[in-house]
């Protein structure tokens, strides 16, 4: 019962957030956003979405190969623009990394290993961007820099809490918490700590940063934006933090929060929401080879579980 609840939770919190800035700014903007996607903005989006998508890939690879699980790059890079895909279209905004989790696992004959280096490698980025995030902010002025401190302090205990999870000894108590913690260090050391692989992932996790940021910026300039990019930096950050929450196919907390930011920085609610749907129209175009690449595995398996009476039919 409990599970079912949270599961329904995160969209109905995420529609929650989408209704409220529908209430507050109206249609207007939505449909603003939408006739102000060009063709450039576009085939911009596709072409950084290409260069996340492939460090993505190669930060996955590194973390699962710490893990002792075999993934090459290629089929790495065909999983994550399918997770993509599914990530934009499903409720939830994690479905994709679900399915990338559970597909390797099969490949691999170890699912909760798999998923676990899905989790790390997510988790991985996240921290990156978070810390990306806190030093632009501390650099520039934004509309949250009166609780940078308190950010700050949250990050150092953090990380120092990481340090001491994967420097713990590993101990002999046989509890389920005593084993969940012995996995926790050992895969914080072997996949995010060990010395050939973390400066690998935070190169990965920047450029990936930096291409986000890119295309928010992209898609604030077509939606009409002629702010300086040092006050659309800070607000293209705080928008892409908010975007790793459970939202409708990607909507909901991207809307709620770039029309936050917007607003707090005197640009606007309703040019925030135009510049989040751009956004989405972009990503969403340039995650497109994803649904071309589950169409293309989907196929043959159709075609294998087919009758033989039906195909001769």
């Amino acid at each position: 019962m409990r599970g079912t609840v949270r599961a329904w939770a995160r969209p109905v919190a995420a529609a929650a957030t989408l209704t409220v800035v529908v209430w507050r700014v109206g249609f207007g903007p939505f449909l603003d956003g939408v006739r102000e996607v060009d063709g450039a903005a576009l085939a911009a989006g596709a072409v950084i979405g290409l260069l996340t998508t492939v460090c993505c890939a190669w930060r996955w690879t590194i973390v699962a190969r710490g893990l002792g699980l075999r993934l090459s790059f290629c089929a790495a890079v065909a999983a994550y623009y399918r997770s993509v895909f599914l990530n934009l279209t499903l409720p939830g905004g994690v479905a994709g990394d679900v399915h990338r989790g559970v597909s390797h696992g099969r490949d691999v004959r170890d699912v909760g290993l798999a998923l676990r280096a899905v989790a790390w490698e997510r988790t991985a980025g996240q921290v990156v961007q978070a810390v990306a995030t806190v030093a632009v902010l501390v650099a520039l002025p934004s509309p949250v820099r009166p609780s940078i401190p308190l950010v700050i302090v949250g990050f150092v205990a953090t990380a120092i809490a990481v340090v001491l999870v994967s420097r713990a000894r590993p101990g002999e108590g046989r509890s389920r918490w005593a084993r969940a913690r012995r996995a926790l260090a050992r895969d914080v050391r072997d996949a995010l700590l060990a010395r050939r692989a973390w400066p690998a992932i935070a190169l990965a996790s920047a450029l990936v940063v930096i291409g986000h940021a890119t295309t928010f910026v992209i898609a604030a300039r077509t939606a009409g934006t002629e702010a300086p990019l040092s006050q659309l930096l800070p607000l293209a950050l705080l928008a892409m933090l908010a975007m790793v929450l459970p939202s409708v196919a990607g909507w909901g907390p991207r809307e709620g929060a770039t029309a936050w930011a917007f607003a707090a920085a005197g640009l606007g609610a309703a040019l925030g929401v135009a510049t989040a749907v751009v956004y989405g129209a972009m990503v969403l175009v340039a995650s497109l080879p994803g649904a071309l690449l589950l169409v293309a595995a989907w196929v043959p398996r159709a075609a294998v579980a087919q009758p033989d009476g039906a195909a001769d039919a």
